[in-house]
């Protein structure tokens, strides 16, 4: 899957490890939680932003940086504000990563409660789905996002589960309904 077309990308650290994003010249177009090595990384923010530059990053994409570390490394800062673009994602998906950029950090919802909300009970398969291909990592908290009956459910950046669980436990995150 190729994402939205970026103008650069930049690797940068955080208590997690090495994370990337992408930007073009209004907002993110993808962010990336580390892999098992930061050339994997580098080659993963490549695939998904074919074209795009590693380099210093502008400032929103700067600001996005700071703000992601430090969520990681204190597990406080809402993400909310950090500008997405969303051109290449489809509308269920949109509705979804909308839906759950609202949980706000020490909160958890279910992917049952997001289809819910966005009008779309018995569909939190497709929840599960849209959000195991989240291209904004993070910025899009799929982390707090669980399955029925406060069930971990699944993980799709590098570790896995191991990785939602550290993330929901570096935020205090009361596992129940936000």
């Amino acid at each position: 899957m190729v994402g939205t077309p970026a103008d650069g990308f930049a690797l940068f650290d955080t208590a997690l490890g090495t994370c990337a994003l992408a930007w073009n010249e209004r907002a993110l177009t993808g962010v990336q939680l580390p892999e098992d090595t930061v050339d994997g990384l580098r080659v993963r923010a490549l695939d998904l932003h074919p074209g795009a530059v590693e380099s210093p990053p502008p400032a929103h994409a700067r600001s996005a940086a700071e703000a992601i570390a430090e969520l990681v490394d204190a597990g406080e800062r809402d993400l909310v504000d950090i500008p997405l673009d969303m051109g290449d994602v489809a509308a269920f998906a949109r509705d979804v990563y909308e839906t759950a950029r609202r949980i706000p950090p020490g909160s958890t919802s279910t992917y049952g409660e997001i289809a819910a909300e966005i009008g779309r009970p018995g569909s939190a398969r497709a929840v599960g789905r849209a959000l195991g291909a989240n291209p904004f990592a993070i910025v899009v908290p799929c982390h707090r996002v669980l399955a029925a009956g406060g069930r971990t459910g699944g993980f799709s950046a590098g570790g896995g589960v191991t990785t939602k669980m550290w993330l929901l436990a570096r935020e205090q995150a009361v596992l129940g309904l936000w």
